[in-house]
C-alpha cells in the first residue's frame, strides 16, 4: 500500500482570478489552471489551490492560513506585492540571518517573507 502523499494546499478568495493573478505576478507562481471558481498554481513541487468561497465571508482578521516564502529581493518583493492589494504588517525587520516581512493579501491571507543575509 503506498503512503499518502501531499497534494496542495487550499485558500477560499472572493475573486479567485483576482487572487491567481496576485500569485502570479507577484510571486512568479505558475497558473496550471484557472476559472471563476477554481485555479491550481504551482511554486516548484508546491501546489496551491484557490477556491471561490461559498459565501461572501472570508477571513480577513487574524493570521489563517500563513504561506512563507524565501525571496532574493525582499524589497523589490515587498514593493510587487502591494502594488498588486497587498499590505505590511508591520515593517520589514533586519535580522542577522537576513530580512523578514508580514505581508496581508488578498482576502486576509498572510505571507511571509525571508531574504537570508
Amino acid at each position: 500500500m503506498a503512503a499518502a502523499s501531499f497534494r496542495w494546499i487550499l485558500q477560499l478568495h472572493k475573486d479567485v482570478p483576482k487572487a491567481a493573478r496576485f500569485y502570479s505576478e507577484g510571486l512568479d507562481f505558475a497558473v496550471n489552471v484557472c476559472t471563476l471558481r477554481w485555479a491550481e498554481l504551482q511554486s516548484g513541487p508546491l501546489k496551491l489551490a484557490l477556491m471561490q468561497s461559498p459565501s461572501d465571508h472570508v477571513m480577513q482578521n487574524g493570521y489563517s492560513s500563513l504561506l512563507s516564502f524565501t525571496v532574493t529581493d525582499i524589497n523589490s518583493t515587498v514593493t510587487k506585492l502591494m502594488a498588486l492589494g497587498a499590505e505590511l504588517d508591520g515593517p520589514i525587520k533586519y535580522e542577522i540571518h537576513g530580512k523578514v516581512a508580514a505581508m496581508r493579501c488578498v482576502d486576509g491571507h498572510m505571507l511571509g517573507l525571508y531574504e537570508p543575509a
